[in-house]
């Protein structure tokens, strides 16, 4: 198991970001196209590999978050599937193994009483695009050591569409799964019994400080009658690949507070 961090919007540099990457012992950094700094010209740079190098990390992609190879516009629709062509293209060359994706979900038109996706009404268009644009990029990928994953984003729930295209791409093994866990905990867990249908297709995932999910679970003991409820902080003396236990800040944001402290662990109560 290897753990990473995303690109630090602080910090303007490739270099500043991996130093970073570094300094906390993780093994890689995911470059976010969404930022100027890390669009497709820039991926070819051979500084990248020499940085790379230095620090003795590795680097992924987070995809353009306005990604929409779906559009039903064919112009429009060819430029964001070129958008992951080249990226693919500089994948191979700087050795990343996961490029990030999100599945969009397109536009909508809002009635009285719903709204309505136009993805889920022309479905039939929505699952042709979606299926060249998977063969594509299986084709770009070719048997390179490359996953395209795909992020949950709160939206399994209440958008079967988005279901159906997303165990198409698993059709491919080119693609997989992120889990998101604090996409999901925000939208109320509707992803998960998504993600536990593909399990064998999780590949990548995506850790927050999950601030919904401690809510959710001190209000389910408030419910249930508790008088209080307890977390269990490690006090860092170095890496733990296996901790996923939530930091202090995160406890204490939400009214938790040292209780005892026992053989490098802490514990955090809330008494409700």
């Amino acid at each position: 198991m290897q753990f990473g961090m995303p690109t630090l919007i602080e910090l303007k540099s490739i270099e500043s970001c991996v130093a970073v990457c570094h300094e906390l012992g993780l093994d890689f950094v995911e470059l976010n196209m969404n930022l100027p700094e890390y669009q497709t010209d820039k991926l070819h740079d051979a500084q990248l590999l020499e940085i790379a190098d230095k620090y003795y990390i590795y680097y992924t992609i987070h995809l353009d978050e306005n990604l929409n190879p779906c559009d039903f516009n064919n112009k429009v629709a060819a430029a964001y599937t070129e958008t992951v062509l080249q990226p693919i293209d500089a994948a191979k060359q700087l050795s990343m193994p996961v490029l990030n994706m999100h599945l969009h979900s397109g536009v909508w038109f809002t009635l009285p009483d719903k709204k309505v996706f136009l993805f889920d009404e022309y479905e039939q268009e929505y699952i042709r695009k979606l299926t060249v644009f998977r063969d594509d990029c299986a084709a770009a990928v070719g048997d390179a050591n490359i996953k395209i994953c795909i992020e949950n984003c709160g939206d399994y729930g209440d958008k079967p569409y988005l279901n159906k295209g997303l165990a198409l791409l698993l059709e491919s093994p080119v693609f997989a799964l992120t889990f998101d866990v604090g996409h999901n905990a925000a939208a109320g867990y509707v992803d998960e019994s998504t993600i536990m249908e593909h399990i064998e297709s999780l590949y990548h995932m995506h850790i927050h400080d999950a601030t919904a999910l401690l809510e959710r679970v001190i209000a389910d003991a408030r419910v249930e009658g508790f008088e209080a409820v307890e977390g269990y902080v490690h006090i860092w003396k170095g890496r733990d690949d296996f901790d996923f236990k939530w930091p202090a800040r995160l406890y204490e944001k939400l009214g938790f507070v040292p209780f005892v402290e026992h053989d490098g662990v802490v514990v955090m109560r809330k008494t409700l």
